[in-house]
């Protein structure tokens, strides 16, 4: 029987070295889990993870993205923090150093270009439709490669990739859309979705086999747990929210849905890391080196 492999990567920002650990964890456990993969899907850091695996890159090379270029990526000049108002106004960083991270990896390929199947989740923060009937508003966009009238598979990777990590208030939006998380954090179930779709994927829920790695469940919490805020008191977690807040739903879906034919990778994290903290690179990897993966290394060597 010919099972369908599919790899969901949470988002994270630099906590994405998290996830590039425990993937090359699996592929040593498990020589060729990666090779069997049909589709990757992907959001904010995951979804340049995914862009990067369907492209051939190794864990490793998805992991030296954030080693050798997340201070470069996360930096901020001080006339522009001064001149925003000291993220009040305006966004943490300027995208222009992660869009020359992503040129040097992608250059100029296309979604077409990719061997393999992805599904990299943005939020477009306008529809642009011009249409009497239809209606002018937000929504999620789910960018793929798979043929047909809605295929993407013109767009450019470093598109894609600035598309779905853009996260409000640490980065610009990009050709008007916003972070994926926004919309949905953990992909899988929306991989799945994509995967069943008889015109996109067509396959069988019993053949169906799929992994999603997320960046470290995040030990934060409220101690005042009968507040009465307004936007001034949530402003601060709304990003965290939105863009954690979508994982467990993910996972609780895959599981009543797909039962031993899914696995889900997520050690817990020993304090809060921010998505972009890159002192905690070294830590994060260390976190991932040693986190107990066993049960997950038995279901890949078992099920794949």
């Amino acid at each position: 029987m010919a099972h369908y492999h599919i790899l969901s990567l949470d988002g994270g920002g630099i906590r994405g070295v998290l996830t590039a650990t425990l993937l090359e964890r699996l592929e040593e456990a498990r020589p060729g889990f990666l090779a069997k993969i049909d589709l990757f899907a992907g959001t904010s850091t995951g979804g340049i993870m995914a862009l990067g695996l369907a492209a051939g890159l190794t864990p490793a090379q998805c992991r030296q993205l954030y080693e050798l270029r997340g201070e470069y990526i996360f930096s901020n000049p001080l006339t522009r923090a001064v001149r925003d108002l000291g993220n009040v106004v305006g966004a943490k960083y300027n995208n222009a150093n992660l869009k020359q991270a992503l040129t040097d990896q992608f250059g100029d390929k296309t979604l077409n270009n990719l061997p393999r199947k992805v599904l990299i989740s943005s939020f477009a923060v306008d529809s642009s439709s011009n249409s009497p009937i239809a209606v002018r508003n937000w929504k999620p966009k789910f960018f793929h490669n798979y043929p047909g009238p809605d295929s993407d598979g013109q767009e450019r990777l470093v598109d894609v990739a600035l598309r779905t990590s853009a996260a409000p208030t640490y980065f610009p939006m990009y050709q008007e859309f916003v972070d994926g998380g926004v919309a949905v954090n953990n992909p899988s179930m929306c991989a799945l979705a994509q995967a069943l779709n008889p015109g996109l994927g067509g396959q069988k829920i019993d053949d169906i086999r799929l992994i999603s790695v997320g960046t470290g469940q995040h030990p934060k919490y409220l101690e005042q747990c009968d507040v009465n805020w307004g936007i001034l008191e949530w402003a601060p977690h709304l990003v965290d929210l939105l863009m954690e807040g979508s994982n467990g739903l993910g996972d609780y879906q895959c599981r009543q849905v797909l039962g031993g034919n899914y696995c889900r990778v997520n050690p817990v994290l020993p304090e809060v890391i921010g998505l972009d903290d890159v002192s905690r690179v070294r830590q994060l990897r260390d976190i991932a080196a040693t986190a107990d993966i066993s049960g997950a290394i038995d279901w890949a060597r078992n099920t794949f």
